[in-house]
């Protein structure tokens, strides 16, 4: 087969793929060129077998000449990895051993020069081919374990992902924050990213290998073919016919292109092998299981300031805060989900917390820290200061906060000027009751809601509520409309 003519095949199971955790042995290409290099390691030790037995003949004749035949009479090991046809490595061993057969009773007076200069060349070539072959086993092993380690902890978050979303419709939404689906699919994408850098390294790393054996068994070739050319001199004193013989197997040697058996081998492997042209994998292309569940999307997110808690200090500092399908406020340091794992600073289960009226561009509410499991159940409960970066970005967060709150959670009102009386079993019974006063008249104060009603038996909210706010001073204000999710 001529070389001009090989068409590279269509490459499959490169490793290039959308899914979260690939089904793709990391080690298929190193395990691959691993087991070419054994066959170039017995490929050339089949010529030191040959080269030493030629040394044999030379002290033995004819007898030990036979011995030399039978030292190339066997088919290659691993030889499916060479061209079968003329031209090629498998070829130059068939020309040998015709070559051979006609030598058996040539005469052999050169023993101590073929030991000690035909055999070192072939000795070095086959330890640089070990090495090679440690090179290529060993030092992608690690990366290989690495990529197992990273896909294991990937899946098991996706999996974990699986479990909570299911128990979000189990449950009507209400968890624990670290349970909390939006959480952990960021801790999804967290680990994800992870495992991708694991395999794109991996990745290059074998590309860096694969494309060093062009090179490399050209080097193979020549050096062959330098040990060759030093046969054919060490058997120049011999009779003019065992010198043609040898000239006859060095031109079979030195016809070999030194990418003659490259090219066949990826014709034949191709899609075995690394593609460099295939993309890095890129954490944007992942799909996974409930990656767009309801659970996940947020009702409402960005970036607001908060007056520290700290009495010592005035201040105050942004972060991201979102407010989830779980019912929770949760505070992150940005939104960022791939420099570390994102676990929320602070988690407000916002049914059991006192919401605010906005007042402006600022808004608070009163609740208990949930973000870690025992402290939460020490810490109590804490008002926190929030300024948004407008008026009207304070109401959508007071919406996404209301609605968020009132479909199960108890209801609560600051500071009221007066009662606010009802029958029992009326609207104004069931609704969430919302820190007006607060709003009105907090002043970035630590300490802001005092003096208010608990509804410690929360019952189901009606969508739309009506009701008539009181303000401070006692004076009526607007009428409003509470829209509850």
């Amino acid at each position: 087969m001529s070389g001009d003519n090989h068409t590279l095949p269509v490459r499959q199971g490169t490793g290039a793929s959308e899914e979260a955790v690939p089904d793709i042995d990391p080690t298929t290409t190193a395990g691959l060129l691993a087991e070419r290099l054994q066959a170039w390691k017995h490929a050339v030790g089949y010529l030191e077998e040959y080269v030493g037995a030629v040394e044999k003949v030379h002290r033995a004749h004819s007898k030990e000449y036979e011995r030399v035949l039978k030292t190339i009479s066997h088919p290659l090991k691993e030889g499916a990895h060479f061209d079968q046809g003329l031209g090629g490595v498998a070829g130059f061993f068939e020309n040998m051993r015709v070559n051979t057969q006609a030598m058996i009773n040539s005469n052999a007076e050169t023993e101590k020069t073929l030991k000690g200069s035909v055999l070192p060349i072939l000795e070095r070539l086959h330890k640089e081919i070990k090495a090679k072959h440690k090179e290529v086993t060993h030092g992608v092993e690690k990366g290989a374990k690495e990529i197992d380690k990273a896909r294991n902890t990937t899946q098991k978050h996706i999996e974990l992902l699986g479990q909570h979303t299911a128990a979000f419709e189990s449950t009507g939404g209400k968890m624990t924050p670290s349970d909390d689906p939006y959480v952990i699919q960021r801790g999804v994408m967290h680990r994800l990213n992870k495992q991708i850098i694991e395999e794109n390294n991996h990745r290059n790393d074998l590309i860096n290998i694969q494309d060093g054996f062009k090179a490399f068994e050209a080097h193979v070739i020549q050096v062959v073919q330098q040990a060759m050319d030093a046969l054919n001199q060490v058997a120049g004193g011999q009779a003019e016919k065992t010198r043609a013989l040898y000239t006859d197997m060095l031109g079979a040697a030195q016809r070999i292109p030194g990418d003659f058996e490259w090219k066949g081998f990826v014709t034949r492997e191709g899609h075995r092998l690394v593609d460099p042209n295939d993309p890095p994998r890129s954490v944007d292309a992942i799909v996974f299981p409930n990656q767009h569940h309801n659970s996940t999307k947020p009702l409402i997110e960005g970036s607001l300031e908060r007056k520290s808690r700290n009495k010592l200090s005035w201040g105050t500092q942004s972060a991201y805060y979102v407010v989830t399908p779980s019912k929770y406020l949760h505070e992150f340091k940005d939104d960022d989900n791939l420099r570390h794992d994102p676990k929320p600073e602070l988690s407000i289960y916002l049914p059991d917390a006192v919401i605010g009226a906005p007042s402006g561009e600022k808004f608070h509410l009163k609740g208990k820290d949930k973000s870690k499991s025992f402290s939460s159940k020490i810490a109590g409960t804490s008002e926190l200061h929030f300024k948004a970066h407008s008026a009207s970005e304070a109401q959508k967060w007071f919406d996404a906060i209301r609605t968020a709150a009132g479909a199960t959670g108890p209801a609560y009102e600051s500071q009221p000027s007066s009662p606010i009386t009802s029958a029992p079993g009326s609207v104004d019974d069931k609704k969430p009751k919302i820190d007006t006063a607060g709003a009105a008249d907090h002043k970035e104060q630590d300490t802001g809601i005092t003096g208010g009603e608990t509804v410690s038996s929360p019952t189901a909210i009606s969508p739309t509520v009506t009701r008539q706010d009181t303000i401070k001073n006692g004076a009526p204000a607007d009428e409003k409309k509470a829209t509850v999710a």
